[in-house]
């Protein structure tokens, strides 16, 4: 059963970039955890301030797996360093998690 974890991260406006450009020389590194199905980084289009990052896993003991791992401490090495290469983009964050209890495969095309 697929479980949903989603990282709800409030990162100040000036540094919604810098988010996005760490996630994204990070993009594709957990993709070859076991259980990992999945990952997306949304960025708020209103007045929100809050990112989120949403993975989706096999199950919790794959989620447990990674957060244990070796390549989530290198991942998010580096948030105590000092910028510009370091330091925290967020003011707090969220873990919160959900499985799923309804879906649809549907797609959508271009015209």
């Amino acid at each position: 059963m697929t479980i949903i974890k989603i990282n709800a991260i409030t990162v100040p406006v000036e540094a919604g970039d810098e988010l996005a450009n760490r996630f994204g020389a990070r993009l594709g590194a957990v993709d070859g955890q076991p259980g990992f199905e999945g990952f997306e980084l949304l960025r708020p289009t209103d007045d929100r301030t809050q990112w989120l990052v949403i993975t989706r896993w096999q199950d919790e003991a794959a989620f447990d797996a990674w957060v244990a791992s070796p390549a989530f401490s290198h991942g998010h090495a580096g948030a105590d360093r000092p910028a510009p290469h370091g330091g925290p983009v967020s003011v707090a964050s969220e873990l919160w998690s959900y499985d799923i209890a309804t879906s649809t495969g549907g797609s959508t095309s271009a015209s």
